[in-house]
């Protein structure tokens, strides 16, 4: 081992420094890592997605599949284990074209010091190396050819790794072995896997391609396509003249098990994403988490239900932002299993899974995927009543089809306000659809609004308890008799962002299609009522005020449903082209929903990095740094041998240092308060305050504007709680050398 060692080294120094040359100190660090790499690779896959048909796409499919895997994991675990330095941090007189100085001295700094060695990236095996002899081994393959140039790339970029003194040639070496190794196993472990379930799971896509390595076709292209629907007929009355029941083995069926299995893998990737530490609590899911702590009938501003939410998750796995956030996740896959089976039975699996898909494609739904806020049981419990009512509003329903229907919209109006209207949403169906009217001279209908009711009276107990503070709050959100300032542009271009643009065109497409020429059918007309009438009230009332993206999220999935189900309708008349619509609007959301769960990615793409007020993530990153500069800040107050809690001049900023401060996590009586104010503006308003902590000493928190230097007095009231309010200056968060957070600490002494 000692003689290899030294070999190891002996090459290293050759290559690093006897080897040296302008040209190569040019040259090598741009084979390690360049700003034009992830957009020509993201260019490449989709040319293969485009010309290589099912060949390439299958190839970029397991390229983005197991490429990550062996960074992410394996490299990782076995960089964590080994342990072993890089060439630069133990030895002298390494080169290191393109690197900073000052980053060769942090990474040395670090490693010198015992408690921090483990963040010190580690050298063996080579990630670089790994990763291109992966991809390497997955283009051979399936494009023989690509060896002739795939292969020298791939040792070049490990020749740039020893060169600029980031591995030894051993690291690279087995990074090679390690990747192109993987890589194998991995497809044929795959390979097997579909031999085996494809086979019993998937009987006529197997029965086409039998193998992902070999992708001849060996059936005709129509087995995998639903049958066409004759003209003039609906989608339901065709599938009822052959079967209700779907036969095992079908087409049908296997698209609906594939359904199952994305909604299985999506649940799973995003149960790991919220259990990472890519982002922090938001402000608003850390203000609801000390709800948490507070149950009640209501609250302030939102109904109750968003705080037993979080109390529920939080009792299962902690005070962790995974326990905050884990019903969201799970409600998501709860909305795709049921849209899914949904769609198998009204029209055909292949409709449901592309509709998931093209929910998990869209930006506003999948942050409602991770985020906990009100939106994701607002969404939850509006859709259950559509698909509910769905099946009340069929001839031969019974009253107790109604009773889930009342349910759900009454548990929506414990989620958020915005429920009320789909009430609206009932008025319009009855209006355009008039054989459902049968159901006003029926029972079931009143007895739905009647278990509404019954669900609001928690919310109407607590207002006129409180002196109906929630309705002055909503109205004041609303800009009720404030003058005009129209905000009609902003609203359509947040919405067709958000939406997804392909889909937000093909939505608003398929609604004044279906207006035009389709209202005959009755479920078509039933999504348009569930979906539309919302969407149109904010509408309208962007002319009046500005209307934040998020308050038209409930009826996105009835209108989604409504673009799949026509859609559907055409594509199966032989509207061919709406496949390619279709793959836009997924690969074009798909790259958006990825990089807005990890904004960093961009930096790590492209080398610049998103300005922080350009950053859709930045209300979710530094708190746990103000948290510490609060601790830090108390800490040194505390020498002066009183008590010292902590006042914040926000309830976000009071919400995450009472979340990220572990002291301020259980203590009772609390650690942290926001400042008392003369009438209600937030829920703190109506719980204990610091009152009776007399003759103690606080520290005030003030959240400052991050573009400015200007700094602020402290409210006139806080100086005549205290004896003295004295300024401690301002502490910066920083990220990416731009100011995230710029908080203003002052020490109040002996509260009066």
């Amino acid at each position: 081992m000692q003689s290899l060692q030294t070999l190891d080294l002996a090459i290293f120094r050759f290559i690093n420094g006897k080897l040296a040359n302008p040209v190569f100190d040019q040259v090598m660090p741009l084979l390690s890592g360049n700003a034009f790499f992830y957009p020509i690779l993201f260019l490449t896959g989709l040319l293969l997605i485009w010309k290589g048909g099912r060949r390439g796409l299958v190839c970029v499919l397991l390229l983005a599949l197991i490429l990550p895997l062996g960074d992410g994991w394996i490299c990782r675990v076995i960089k964590r284990t080994v342990e072993r330095p890089r060439p630069y941090v133990v030895l002298t007189e390494v080169r290191q074209p393109g690197a900073k100085t000052q980053t060769m001295e942090q990474s040395r700094a670090k490693y010198a010091n015992p408690a921090k060695r483990g963040m010190t990236r580690g050298s063996m095996p080579s990630s670089h190396a790994a990763n291109w002899f992966a991809a390497a081994m997955i283009a051979f393959i399936y494009y023989r050819r690509t060896i002739w140039f795939l292969l020298p790339a791939a040792m070049c970029v490990g020749f740039s790794r020893i060169y600029n003194g980031v591995h030894y040639p051993s690291d690279v070496l087995a990074g090679a072995i390690l990747g192109a190794g993987y890589a194998a196993a991995s497809i044929w472990c795959l390979e097997r896997l579909w031999q085996w379930a494809g086979k019993k799971w998937f009987p006529v896509w197997w029965g086409n391609f039998s193998s992902i390595i070999d992708l001849r076709p060996q059936m005709g292209p129509d087995e995998i396509e639903p049958a066409p629907i004759p003209r003039g007929r609906t989608a339901r009355e065709t599938k009822l003249d052959s079967s209700v029941d779907v036969p095992h083995g079908t087409v049908d069926l296997q698209w609906l098990r594939l359904g199952y299995l994305v909604t299985a893998v999506i649940l799973v990737a995003r149960l790991f994403y919220i259990a990472g530490d890519s982002i922090e609590l938001t402000g608003d899911e850390a203000y609801q988490w000390v709800w948490s702590k507070h149950l009640a009938l209501s609250y302030y501003s939102k109904p109750p239900l968003i705080a037993y939410a979080q109390f529920l998750g939080t009792a299962l796995f902690g005070d962790t932002a995974f326990g905050v956030r884990f019903l969201s996740p799970v409600t998501s896959a709860i909305l795709g299993f049921l849209l899914l089976r949904f769609f198998a039975r009204e029209f055909n699996a292949r409709a449901g899974f592309l509709l998931l898909l093209i929910t998990t494609a869209t930006p506003l739904l999948a942050a409602g995927g991770v985020l906990m806020t009100v939106d994701v049981f607002s969404v939850l419990f509006w859709t259950l009543a559509m698909l509910a009512g769905w099946r009340a509003v069929q001839f031969n329903s019974t009253t107790g089809s109604w009773l889930w229907v009342g349910l759900w919209m009454g548990l929506g109006f414990l989620s958020k306000y915005t429920a009320l209207l789909q009430w609206l949403s009932w008025v319009v169906f009855f209006a355009l659809w008039p054989q459902a009217r049968q159901h006003l001279r029926r029972p079931g209908i009143w007895v739905a609004l009647l278990i509404n009711l019954l669900c609001s009276l928690p919310v109407l107990i607590w207002n006129q308890q409180h002196d109906w503070i929630t309705i002055k709050h909503v109205a004041g959100n609303a800009n009720a008799g404030e003058p005009w300032s129209p905000a009609v542009l902003e609203f359509l271009g947040a919405e067709f962002l958000l939406l997804n643009p392909v889909f937000f065109v093909a939505t608003v497409w398929a609604a004044i299609a279906f207006w035009r020429r389709s209202r005959r059918n009755p479920i078509l007309v039933y999504f348009f009522s569930m979906g539309a009438p919302l969407f149109l009230v904010y509408f309208l009332y962007s002319f009046h005020s500005r209307i934040l993206p998020n308050w038209i999220v409930p009826s996105v999935l009835p209108l989604f449903c409504l673009m799949m189900a026509y859609w559907d309708i055409q594509w199966r008349l032989g509207l061919r082209p709406l496949k390619n619509a279709f793959v836009a609007g997924v690969a074009i959301g798909l790259p958006l929903i990825i990089i807005g769960h990890d904004t960093e990615l961009i930096g790590k793409l492209t080398g610049h990095f998103l300005p922080v007020n350009k950053d859709p993530l930045h209300r979710a990153r530094g708190w746990k740094g103000v948290a510490a500069f609060a601790s830090e800040v108390r800490r040194e107050l505390m020498v002066e041998g009183k008590p010292v809690f902590i006042i914040a001049d926000h309830y976000r900023t009071a919400g995450e240092i009472s979340f990220y401060f572990p002291e301020a996590r259980s203590s009772d009586p609390p650690l942290v308060y926001c400042r008392s104010t003369s009438i209600p503006v937030n829920q703190f308003y109506f719980w204990p305050g610091y009152t009776g902590r007399k003759g103690e000493n606080a520290i005030f928190v003030v959240e400052l504007d991050r573009n400015n230097s200007k700094t602020k007095s402290p409210p006139e009231q806080l100086c005549r709680e205290f004896d003295s309010v004295k300024d401690l200056g301002v502490r910066e968060v920083v990220q990416h050398k731009e100011v995230l957070w710029r908080m203003q600490f002052f020490a109040c002494r002996g509260l009066r």
